[in-house]
């Protein structure tokens, strides 16, 4: 897969715009590990490897686990995630693959049951956030870099 051009280079508004909906959910009270899953599980869902690669480094050195961060695909097998975490990656879900769900009832209610009206409302624009970042990572085939690999012993 080749990248096909930096978005970003082509509009400096349109990632000024971006940027500034990313500043409103780092600032919005949300606790970081919900911030990660978020946007964690919606770039798998997506299949950004750009953002998966980059979430996936930035959840490491907030010190999310290993498990945690390596089960977020299979999430609803794992019994690594709280309960308040399920619900709002059940929701992540929903609201991700809207065409295909419908947000039902069966996301609402666990969203609800944890997280009052207004984090619920912050919850959904981060989630819209990460989707936009997927979007044009995955559209305009952004890479992600490539890590040193260590020598074995």
């Amino acid at each position: 897969m080749h990248p096909r051009f930096n978005p970003f280079k082509a509009s400096q508004e349109a990632y000024k715009a971006v940027m500034a909906l990313e500043d409103y959910v780092q600032k919005s009270g949300l606790e970081r590990r919900f911030i990660h899953l978020i946007k964690l599980r919606a770039s798998i869902i997506n299949g950004c490897a750009f953002c998966v690669d980059m979430r996936v480094k930035e959840s490491r050195h907030d010190g999310l686990s290993e498990q945690w961060i390596n089960l977020m695909s299979v999430w609803w097998e794992s019994p690594v995630y709280d309960e308040r975490e399920r619900a709002l990656l059940g929701w992540v879900d929903s609201v991700t693959k809207i065409a295909e769900t419908g947000i039902p009832d069966s996301a609402y209610e666990p969203l609800k049951a944890h997280f009052t009206e207004e984090e619920m409302v912050k919850i959904t624009v981060a989630i819209g956030a990460i989707n936009i970042w997927n979007r044009l990572a995955v559209g305009f085939r952004s890479q992600h870099p490539i890590d040193k690999v260590a020598n074995a012993a």
